[in-house]
């Protein structure tokens, strides 16, 4: 299965119209009238998600008219709709988000360094090419700057995980 442009176009439609539905919804919470020192703090955001909610019908109902005239095309003869994402650009994004995925796990559950250096390093591997010492060496490097640059010269510290009690630090 490919995605074609009109689901790309739907799920866009959708996901932007669901944004200017919660600015509406945030913005009636703080107030969208006029006090005696001006516009309340929602009256702006109350307006941009009215906007957003109209420009996304009017992209679903366009999505809907060119996708009717796609069919209508392809049942004269004419070319289907060209897929938006096929298989093979599925499967790449999937990989990529799955290793995002893992990234956020691994720095929740081991910490920010040990995160880092496991994503570049697998990301220098599997999708950069290099040969997995060299990967191991790249993820180890930024991991070590990550701390020279946040933890040494800013002072800012980041999530250690269970390497802070090991390591004795804080």
């Amino acid at each position: 299965m490919a995605v074609t442009r009109f689901h790309a176009e739907i799920a866009t439609a959708i996901g932007t119209g669901a944004l200017g539905i919660a600015a509406v919804i945030g913005a009636t919470e703080l107030g969208l009238g006029w006090s005696e020192s001006g516009p309340q703090p929602g009256y702006f955001p109350f307006y941009v998600g009215l906007i957003l909610i109209a420009a996304s019908l009017w992209n679903l109902a366009s999505a809907f008219v060119k996708h009717r005239q796609a069919t209508l095309d392809a049942s004269n003869g004419a070319e289907a709709e060209e897929p938006f994402l096929d298989r093979e650009k599925v499967q790449r994004l999937g990989g990529f988000l799955g290793a995002m995925l893992a990234f956020v796990v691994a720095t929740l559950w081991l910490g920010i360094y040990i995160g880092a250096a496991g994503y570049i390093a697998y990301s220098a591997w599997r999708k950069g090419g290099y040969k997995l010492p060299l990967s191991l060496a790249i993820g180890l490097g930024f991991s070590v700057s990550l701390y020279v640059i946040f933890e040494v010269i800013f002072k800012i510290p980041l999530l250690k995980g269970p390497i802070e009690n090991m390591l004795g630090i804080y």
